[in-house]
């Protein structure tokens, strides 16, 4: 069973309950899919968490829209003007530690592929369209994902489970190769009017998906916004949206 985080964004809070939730299960490996840093503010304090705690069962870390953003200094993708002033305010708190860390253990492309118990895995933070920007969603994949098994991603901070169906040359399966997508939502920031931290447990053997909704400190995380960026940043973790 291999755990799936993502979006995490800089709250330690909500990381930290995740983990114990974790320890419930047979958890053989972690796969972290990207925006381990801003709009919360703890994102030094999350990738020291991380480095120290997590990195031995980490199979696959990538950079999300915001690594890349901060770490190539370019906010020009950002959709409101409060999420560039974010992105700029995490960019000057950020420590030289963190910022080696995000530079040279995480994987800039924002996807990764691996082979895990014989199937074929694609980690990416959004999609192959825009690996940053364009999340995938069940009605639109955004890309073409017919050679892996399973598809694993983030940035909506939306949780679904759907399979699609690709022709293949394989009588044997009526000539149809499945693909299985999974988004394990956000575990920092969630936007499904439901606070709770989220993420994801998944079986790749028999491809079964268990979605954990961990309830977290959202009082104490909300306390440490000081009027540095937006207040909506710390109202919308009350209210999961």
């Amino acid at each position: 069973m291999y755990a799936v985080l993502s979006d995490i964004h800089g709250n330690l809070y909500a990381l930290e309950s995740v983990i114990m939730d974790m320890g419930k299960y047979p958890v053989d490996g972690i796969i972290l899919l990207g925006d381990l840093i801003d709009y919360g503010m703890q994102s030094n304090e999350v990738v020291h968490y991380i480095k120290e705690k997590m990195q031995d069962k980490v199979i696959s870390n990538i950079w999300g829209n915001h690594e890349h953003a901060i770490l190539t200094d370019d906010f020009s993708h950002f959709s409101s003007q409060r999420g560039v002033d974010s992105a700029r305010h995490t960019a000057g708190q950020l420590s030289d530690e963190t910022r080696d860390y995000l530079d040279q253990k995480l994987i800039h492309e924002g996807l990764a592929e691996f082979e895990l118990i014989g199937k074929h895995i694609l980690s990416v933070h959004a999609s192959l369209e825009d690996p940053y920007w364009k999340a995938i969603a069940p009605d639109n994949v955004r890309g073409d994902y017919e050679r892996y098994d399973f598809v694993l991603s983030g940035h909506s901070h939306l949780s679904h489970f759907f399979t699609k169906f690709y022709d293949s040359d394989d009588p044997k399966r009526r000539n149809r190769h499945v693909v299985h997508f999974l988004n394990p939502g956000s575990v920092g920031q969630p936007r499904d009017h439901d606070p709770n931290a989220k993420y994801a447990l998944i079986d790749i053997d028999t491809g079964s998906v268990l979605f954990r909704s961990v309830p977290y400190d959202i009082e104490a995380a909300m306390s440490l916004f000081d009027g540095s960026v937006d207040d909506f940043y710390r109202e919308r973790l009350e209210f999961g949206v």
